[in-house]
């Protein structure tokens, strides 16, 4: 996702004028327990950038204050910027930070990391037709953004925690169906350049970072399965999801909404948004109904150890239709290259720097598939480990790193691996000589005896502890 540029703001919704005349003659708002609604052209009056205009809105927001009005004010101020060629704060926002202080004895100023943090320690207690709210603000970044947030709109997640990207829908656009190369021809890659690699049913393929990055979703197929295959930048994470889920073939684009600092998909069939990192609706019509897209492996690895375990492996061609820059790293060099976060996320854990790269995964448990705890090993811990092994959430599991730092996770069942000799072959206490392939471990002397591997990728520490708090972090 892009960053919340002021000039890119103004750009897209025209100023502090256009969102007053966005949200003015829809229905009240109000909390669940209020008897005093405040009608939605209330706050768009609160919002203009006149202060004789503004003044006795907010007089009146004042009189009927109620706690679920602080988000609603929140994302107004934080999308009313100055008129361009102006060089200062728009007088909107100052007005509206000014106010929030007063009603709320929090004196952040213009830190909206700070008063986002604070908002989402407290109960979450939304306006009534927040959600119409919401859709209406955002409609001035793209009329689609309205769909998502329809009257009564069903959530398992706070609305108020759903923040703009930056972008339009789709202004990030995903790869649909693109041109690849057999490997011999892939000459614009180096040995050392990062790709991720997938292998299904005999199929293998790399997907460059360096072109992924620029798209966050490719819509492909690889061993006859239709694959979503979505990466959250801002988190660092890859995931091949299979697009088909409930008996029918989901049409997954980028909402240019943000959930936690991670990327919120849509369906284009229903508007649903959907969870990256869990692969189900969040929010819309297909909430509760069940649904969870599959994951499969993934494995952050080098061109040149990718292309030595699978040379008949197919790449990514340079040309995708789109002009970017498609050199190793240009993508989100600065955002990659620093500590520093984009977005705000409720909270964040110091055991590890915030991008500290870490293997993830959500173990189920159990024969009904149920999830275990969810676990996170640091990528330097497994670096040093080329082969670990561990009792996590009921599974005894064990994971594989190569001398190039890729890690892949197998369901050790009931073997206890000791040793993994230079050509890649793992040793049990028992004896037995294992080889290692993308689906499984396979046991040399019976080759009908396997391992199956289980699917994880990596992700930046700050963004997956956001999401699951309680997880189990090894490092």
């Amino acid at each position: 996702m892009c960053t919340h540029a002021d000039s890119e703001r103004w750009r897209l919704l025209g100023g502090a004028a256009t969102l007053a005349l966005a949200l003015c003659g829809l229905t009240p708002v109000a909390d669940l327990q209020t008897v005093a609604p405040v009608p939605l052209d209330v706050f768009a009056r609160a919002a203009a950038t006149s202060e004789r205009e503004a003044r006795p809105a907010l007089n009146t927001i004042a009189a009927n204050w109620r706690a679920g009005y602080v988000a609603m004010l929140l994302e107004l101020a934080e999308l009313s910027v100055a008129p361009r060629g102006s060089g200062g704060v728009s007088p909107a926002r100052e007005r509206l930070i000014l106010f929030l202080e007063e009603q709320t004895g929090k004196y952040f100023g213009h830190d909206f990391d700070r008063w986002y943090r604070w908002l989402w320690s407290l109960p979450y207690a939304p306006s009534r037709d927040y959600a119409v709210f919401k859709g209406r603000l955002y409609e001035n970044v793209d009329p689609r953004m309205r769909s998502f947030f329809p009257p009564d709109v069903p959530s398992v997640i706070r609305l108020d925690e759903v923040v703009w990207g930056g972008v339009r829908v789709n202004g990030i656009p995903p790869l649909n169906y693109p041109a690849h190369l057999a490997a011999g021809a892939a000459r614009y890659l180096k040995d050392d350049h990062i790709v991720f690699g997938i292998a299904l049913n005999g199929e293998a393929r790399a997907y460059p970072k360096r072109i992924l990055a620029w798209h966050e979703l490719a819509r492909d197929t690889l061993g006859g399965v239709e694959l979503t295959i979505v990466y959250c930048t801002l988190c660092g994470t890859v995931i091949p999801y299979e697009s088909a889920v409930g008996g029918q073939m989901r049409r997954l684009g980028t909402s240019g909404l943000l959930y936690r600092s991670n990327k919120l998909m849509f369906d284009e069939g229903t508007h649903s948004l959907w969870s990256t990192l869990e692969g189900r609706p969040v929010i819309g019509p297909l909430v509760g109904q069940g649904l969870e897209l599959r994951p499969h492996s993934v494995v952050t690895t080098t061109w040149g150890e990718w292309r030595r375990l699978h040379p008949n492996t197919t790449v990514l061609a340079l040309e995708t239709g789109h002009e970017r820059d498609y050199s190793e790293g240009a993508a989100y060099r600065d955002y990659f290259s620093s500590d520093r976060l984009m977005f705000s996320v409720p909270t964040l854990d110091n055991r590890l720097p915030n991008k500290a790269e870490v293997l993830v995964m959500r173990l189920t448990t159990g024969a009904d598939g149920s999830r275990g705890r969810p676990v996170a090993i640091s990528a330097d811990f497994l670096r040093r480990r080329p082969l670990f092994q561990r009792q996590l959430a009921g599974r005894n599991i064990v994971v594989m790193t190569s001398p190039k730092g890729a890690n892949r996770v197998f369901d050790a069942g009931g073997s206890r691996f000791v040793r993994v000799d230079a050509d890649g072959t793992l040793l049990d206490d028992a004896g037995g000589r294992w080889t290692m392939t993308e689906e499984a471990l396979v046991l040399v002397t019976r080759r009908s005896e396997t391992r199956l591997r289980l699917p994880a990728q990596r992700a930046f520490w700050f963004g997956w502890q956001a999401q699951y708090p309680d997880t189990v972090l090894i490092k």
